[in-house]
């Protein structure tokens, strides 16, 4: 199973924000015990060093993205994936990005608790815990 998981989880993971974190962190462990392939845009990779350089120590944030890039697979944003975000239906230009990039590499699940921006999704979008209680996981 290949999923895909969006910015703000991975934000979770490296800020440790609660209550979302401990979900987060179980689909990590259970991709390990699974099999499952972890995915991540490289996009999200700049944005999520970003982001968390803002409330994080910098150094502390390229640890985690240094422990991310081990679990994780990142995937290329290419020209095509940006063209086919910016003509979508899509009201988020990064979540447009963020699809395209997952249906490129032909991902099962994008996990995000920002469903409703990716509603025009042809990709199966799930909540960190929805995804959880499809595998029979709480």
């Amino acid at each position: 199973m290949k999923l895909f998981l969006d910015a703000n989880v991975v934000l979770d993971l490296i800020l440790k924000r609660q209550p979302f974190f401990d979900n987060i962190a179980k689909i990590i462990t259970v991709a390990e015990n699974k099999n499952y392939k972890l995915y991540i845009s490289s996009v999200t990779f700049v944005n999520v060093n970003y982001i968390a350089c803002k409330f994080a120590d910098k150094k502390n944030v390229l640890e985690s993205l240094k422990m991310l890039r081990i679990v994780f697979d990142v995937l290329s944003v290419s020209e095509t994936e940006i063209d086919k975000a910016l003509y979508s239906k899509f009201n988020d230009f990064e979540d447009a990005v963020q699809h395209y990039c997952a249906l490129k590499y032909n991902c099962n699940y994008i996990i995000t608790r920002d469903l409703k921006d990716f509603k025009n999704s042809e990709i199966p979008v799930m909540t960190p815990t929805e995804f959880l209680v499809s595998i029979n996981i709480q």
